[in-house]
């Protein structure tokens, strides 16, 4: 039977100072000075056409994301949370991520965004290392970055992720390691460490980079791993480490197959009706002109995830985790019964890719390697 899981809601903030070349977000450089009053009454009309989807629940994260979020002010976002509140309501210890990056005007800002209700800030530090942020089109440089880290403590701010990335061009094992270990020292609650890739409709993607060759991946991933590790960092999805007790309560619920309201311009949802026993992915108007002109309705698209498709988009997320989800989540998240993947499920655990299904869904750390391979096998 299909259960109705916790809400999470996901606001969207399109507009960057500048379009990175391996972006492929929903992001836009401002023509001028950003419409945040017009989009603020937007966004707070927009969620109000998503209460039917609450059902009685209340929110237990938030998480504004982008483009650039801090770009818009702690007036603005405060003003989102306290609509957001008064329309739905929160948990008791709800979890408000503000992406931010190192500019210098945003630090300012850090202390306002506290005071609005923000208790977590995700910085998008990607490197420490001036001539990758160039190559990566970054605004900001080394000493902007750790800045940046110290503003959001001396601002009350002791539950913060920082954005690394790896396997950038020309990067070697010696350089990957020095971003860590500089990461480390700054203190963080969260990493989120994760390799460049190169995505469709981007600038990397027509004029592609020269990356690290695989075997140099390899090293980057192996020596970065087992610094993390001796650090006290835990990894928990694959390229999500946090310190005991800090990971992100906002993306674990995605993982778990949990509900959010998506608001904004092109923001994703998922919302799950049990009366109807049938799950809708959602997504608003994309382009942020469009999106200020609409009225009434914001919806782009709405459509059930068909039975047969379920399986696999619930594996998609819960085998990201590394410990991997309870047996019953599959049932209660998707309202199927697991012995109808059990023979798919069981040869993978054969083959020492997937373990035991009695208690927990997960892969193997091998399994973990060749997660694309794995799910491929259990689409079948």
């Amino acid at each position: 039977m299909l259960q109705l899981p916790p809400l999470a809601l996901y606001v969207h903030i399109p507009w960057c100072v500048r379009k990175c070349p391996y972006c492929d977000f929903n992001s836009h450089e401002p023509q001028g000075a950003i419409p945040e009053e017009d989009y603020l009454r937007a966004l707070i009309a927009d969620l109000q056409t998503e209460l039917p989807n609450v059902q009685g629940r209340q929110l237990h994260s938030i998480f504004f994301g982008g483009g650039t979020p801090s770009l818009f002010s702690p007036r603005a976002i405060g003003a989102i949370l306290d609509a957001a509140q008064r329309l739905i309501g929160f948990t008791e210890d709800i979890e408000i991520t503000l992406e931010a990056n190192p500019g210098t005007v945003e630090q300012a800002r850090f202390a306002g965004f506290r005071s609005a209700g923000v208790n977590r800030l995700s910085i998008g530090i990607q490197s420490f290392d001036n001539a990758q942020l160039a190559r990566l089109g970054r605004i900001h440089d080394r000493a902007a970055a750790i800045s940046a880290v110290h503003a959001a403590r001396a601002a009350g701010f002791d539950n913060f992720n920082l954005d690394l990335m790896h396997g950038l061009p020309q990067q070697t094992p010696q350089q990957a390691l020095a971003d860590i270990n500089l990461a480390i020292d700054l203190h963080p609650a969260h990493l989120s460490w994760y390799q460049l890739t190169i995505e469709p409709n981007t600038v990397f993607h027509k004029r592609p980079p020269t990356l690290p060759e695989e075997d140099i991946l390899a090293d980057i991933q192996q020596a970065g791993e087992e610094t993390l590790v001796s650090a006290g960092f835990g990894q928990y999805e694959v390229s999500a480490w946090a310190q005991p007790a800090r990971q992100s309560h906002h993306n674990l619920n995605y993982w778990q197959f949990g509900d959010y309201l998506g608001i904004g311009a092109g923001a994703h949802g998922k919302i799950t009706l049990p009366a109807q026993q049938r799950i809708f992915r959602t997504s608003k108007t994309r382009a942020p002109a469009d999106y200020l002109a609409r009225t009434g309705s914001w919806l782009a698209s709405s459509d059930a995830v068909a039975a047969d498709e379920l399986p696999l988009e619930f594996l998609l997320n819960a085998l990201r985790l590394v410990e991997g989800v309870p047996t019953h989540l599959y049932s209660a998240r998707t309202g199927l019964d697991f012995t109808l993947l059990a023979p798919q499920w069981n040869a993978l655990v054969q083959q020492g890719l997937l373990t035991a299904p009695e208690r927990r869904l997960a892969t193997t750390a091998q399994g973990m390697r060749y997660l694309n391979a794995v799910l491929e096998r259990l689409a079948d």
